[in-house]
């Protein structure tokens, strides 16, 4: 499915989403013996061409080959029927039939992808009452290609206008329930991705109000959990362009001397061996994504950390690490790896209001003063991290990977 949406992607000019539908009756359509005949008649209703093109992408056992067969053929489609004025459109399919899979809608964003998924499955409703009525006969290609081509017709399409940066694309994002996660989440989707959010809190599910935001339960310390989620996420979409490796814990301030195993444990368990396993699980997909990127939250105790916080600077270093090595290894796939390290951002949830007053008396200030307690004097905020992690997994940072980006107003034992 991956491999597919890849290359439809390019053939369409930008990412699109994938959407199988494997309902009973799609999947028994496409087991249909003599589906390929029928499917390929011509759509519904000539309007529908716009939507749909004339005839379905008929899959079989090697589906990047029925992309590039399709596409052959619609050329050759367009050059049997051209006056020799018109210019080809794009030849991506809009939908395919999937044998023993389903109905699979291919579209620049969620709204036209649900379009599409619409459009055949009363295509295929119809197909089959038709044929149990006396046959199905759809109007002949020439006319088709005539609504196709027709200059009203294309106008409907452009008056859609400019897709959003991240149209098409899918992103995946780890702690996305709350802070910068959640934040995450919410602008990768405001700026047009199709977003799976990956949290232990079970309340996930219900929190988004979008479709194209599917809330998941997974414990990314349970590293089959992770596979099977990753899977489930490219199954709901089609595939990942954007990993936001995000999830994490503050423990309790021990120090070394103090330290108790189950401290340790868990804060290397969650804040390292979690992202390993999600890397590990994504970069199947993000090879087959669309200018894939990853962005991985470290924390400005990698460059500066704190006494009795050996258990969480210790993971976070070895986070570092990790995506520098990530970097390496993933540049010659096209894939970009960048990190971020925040410092105080305040409005998540490790941060309640008596954390902060206890925090700020410790160093004499009040709470304004202990939140702008930078260089710059600025309060940072979870959506102030989202707007950095977008930027670095979109065309801006292209051509970086390996980076280390601080967001904390200026830590002056940092610099």
């Amino acid at each position: 499915l991956a491999a597919m949406r890849q290359l439809v992607s390019e053939e369409r000019g930008g990412a699109v989403i994938a959407s199988v539908d494997t309902s009973p009756e799609a999947v028994h359509f496409s087991g249909l013996l003599n589906v390929e005949e029928l499917s390929g008649r011509g759509p519904l209703t000539p309007d529908h061409v716009t939507w749909t093109k004339r005839v379905p992408m008929v899959v079989d056992s090697k589906p990047v080959d029925a992309v590039e067969k399709f596409v052959g053929e619609y050329r050759e489609y367009f050059d049997r029927n051209t006056d020799g004025t018109l210019t080809c459109l794009d030849p991506a399919p809009r939908w395919a039939v999937w044998p023993e899979h389903g109905i699979v809608a291919f579209g620049r964003g969620w709204r036209e992808t649900s379009v599409i998924a619409e459009i055949s499955s009363h295509t295929i409703r119809a197909i089959r009452r038709g044929e149990g009525l006396g046959g199905w006969s759809p109007l002949p290609e020439e006319d088709i290609f005539d609504v196709e081509y027709w200059e009203l017709q294309q106008a409907k399409l452009t008056r859609s206008g400019v897709h959003p940066p991240l149209a098409g694309k899918v992103a995946v994002v780890t702690g996305g329930a709350s802070g910068i996660g959640r934040a995450c989440v919410e602008l990768l989707n405001e700026r047009g991705a199709a977003v799976v959010a990956v949290d232990v809190d079970p309340d996930v599910t219900e929190m988004f109000d979008a479709d194209d935001v599917w809330g998941m339960v997974c414990d990314i310390t349970d590293a089959g959990e992770v596979a099977r989620s990753v899977a489930s996420a490219v199954r709901r979409f089609g595939g990942i362009d954007i990993l936001v490796s995000n999830a994490g814990i503050f423990p309790a301030n021990e120090t070394i001397e103090e330290m108790k195993a189950e401290t340790w444990n868990r804060s290397i368990a969650v804040n390292l061996s979690g992202h390993l396993y999600v890397l590990h699980a994504c970069i199947p997909y993000l090879e087959k994504g669309i200018d894939p990127a990853v962005v991985v939250i470290g924390s400005k105790n990698v460059p500066a950390p704190g006494q009795g916080a050996a258990a969480y600077s210790v993971a976070k270093a070895g986070l570092t690490q990790l995506a520098r090595v990530a970097a390496l290894e993933l540049g010659p796939k096209g894939i970009r790896v960048n990190t971020l390290h925040p410092d105080h951002i305040f409005d998540t949830g490790i941060w309640t209001e008596e954390v902060l007053e206890a925090r700020a008396k410790h160093y004499g200030m009040s709470v304004e003063e202990y939140k702008t307690r930078n260089l710059l004097k600025v309060e940072i905020l979870s959506r102030d991290v989202a707007e950095l992690a977008y930027t670095l997994a979109g065309p801006a940072f292209s051509k970086t990977t390996g980076a280390q980006v601080p967001i904390d107003g200026g830590n002056d034992r940092v610099i």
